[in-house]
């Protein structure tokens, strides 16, 4: 319920590879702001945006994510 609190202290710790799926209108995480963060982990990064989606994306997202992290899994 705080946005303007953001949640990227532990990403320093991060040293396995790491994938985020959010919409872009997310309120606790915009791109702008996870654009400025996301360098400080250390593992490999990817990010997939869901277009006109805030936190909680529809379900009609559902294929999209499914599709999203079984690509990375089978990367890992």
């Amino acid at each position: 319920g705080k946005p303007e609190k953001l949640r990227v202290d532990h990403f320093p710790e991060l040293a396995v590879p790491t994938l985020f799926v959010n919409g872009d209108r997310d309120p606790f995480g915009t791109p702008d702001e996870l654009g400025a963060h996301i360098g400080s982990i250390a593992g490999p990064t990817q990010v997939h945006w869901l277009e006109g989606q805030r936190h909680d994306p529809k379900p009609a997202f559902d294929d999209e994510i499914i599709s999203v992290v079984g690509a990375f899994l089978a990367g890992l």
